[in-house]
């Protein structure tokens, strides 16, 4: 379940802490071209950018973020079917990172840099393989949740190249003999013996489409059902890209909800095992001590705190702030603190960790 995260976001996270800390994420659409709007995108965001450090900081700091974010935009050069991008600069640090998953536009300044979106988005990227199955082709996709590519891979496009010792062709798939029908288990054999090679070699679940019949010969002889996520009825085999991502979209959905589930049997485990802390203050307290294994989160809580009158206490944070004790999201604080601790950070739903008081954390064995 867990992503493995980028070691560049890791660099990102251990960046000494010095302020003004600018974070900028954008989008890539496939449709802009990079020579001209995406020059014009980056100078917009970068005037967006002088105008909210001149907010908060003073002219000769805020001079020389802008001064690096025009160096780093002016070295901008995006690699072909990156899908985002996201810039890192603070006096000490710059950084741009090219991803390879959506994201959405934020601009933030703080004390810190802030990844909370790139990690959500990143836990959003669920990627899969499509197989598209019919009586006489079969078709493979390398999917996420918003586009699908052809998969090159040696699984057999055609049944035709099984038929040269046939005196005809097939043509009704119902009509087969007994002859054909061994073409056709030939067929399917070879094509899952080739979806098991693409499993071991990715490590992503399947998703099939295919005829009611045909479907039910693939699942007879397969022996990669454990990595199918879900068998979809239809004729397809005409379905274009468009037609099949929008037709995969709800198997998306289902199984992010079955990895949500999995969360809170985790969290259920490790409450039983006294190894879990929940709400904020518990929650901010361990992950600064270093225990943290595995933050769990609601994608939208968050948190204004200030430091309590003890050391490793916070408080719900009260006006007027306090800017030496201030924090501005003490659930970003606590993200960032697991991370670099080794653990790994996942997200739910708003509401599914009610009980739970909207985040927890999974504590490593003492």
């Amino acid at each position: 379940m867990n992503a493995i995260l980028d070691p560049e976001i890791h660099e990102v996270i251990n960046a000494v802490h010095y302020r003004p800390a600018l974070s900028i994420i954008l989008p890539l659409e496939p449709h802009i071209g990079l020579e001209t709007e995406i020059a014009h995108t980056l100078k917009i965001t970068a005037d967006k950018a002088e105008r909210e450090l001149h907010r908060y900081y003073p002219d000769e700091q805020c001079r020389v973020v802008t001064q690096k974010l025009q160096r780093l935009i002016a070295g901008v050069d995006i690699p072909v079917k990156k899908k985002g991008m996201a810039l890192f600069v603070s006096p000490l640090f710059e950084k741009v990172l090219y991803l390879d998953y959506p994201v959405m536009e934020k601009l933030v300044v703080d004390e810190s840099f802030k990844v909370r979106d790139l990690l959500y988005d990143a836990k959003q990227d669920v990627r899969f393989i499509l197989l598209v199955l019919s009586a006489l082709e079969s078709k493979v996709f390398l999917g996420d949740h918003t586009t699908l590519t052809p998969l090159p891979s040696n699984i057999p496009g055609s049944i035709y190249a099984y038929m040269t010792d046939m005196p005809e062709r097939i043509s009704n798939f119902s009509d087969i003999g007994e002859h054909k029908q061994i073409v056709i288990d030939k067929f399917l054999h070879h094509i899952d013996e080739e979806l098991g090679n693409l499993i071991n070699e990715r490590h992503l679940p399947v998703l099939v489409l295919g005829a009611e019949r045909i479907l039910g010969q693939f699942k007879k002889l397969s022996r990669n059902t454990r990595s199918v996520m879900a068998y979809v009825d239809g004729n397809y085999e005409n379905a274009t890209i468009v037609e099949l991502t929008e037709l995969v979209r709800p198997h998306l959905r289902a199984l992010k909800m079955t990895r949500q589930q999995e969360l809170l049997q985790r969290l259920d485990k490790a409450a039983g095992q006294h190894r879990i802390a929940t709400g904020i203050q518990q929650v901010w307290r361990d992950a600064h001590d270093g225990k943290g294994q595995l933050l769990i989160v609601e994608k939208n809580y968050r948190f204004a705190a200030q430091h309590g009158p003890e050391p490793g206490i916070i408080e719900a944070a009260t006006e007027p702030y306090d800017h030496f004790a201030y924090i501005r999201d003490a659930v970003d604080d606590a993200m960032e603190k697991v991370l670099i601790s080794g653990g790994d950070v996942e997200f739910t739903e708003d509401g599914a960790l009610e009980h739970f008081d909207h985040i927890a954390l999974i504590k490593y064995y003492q």
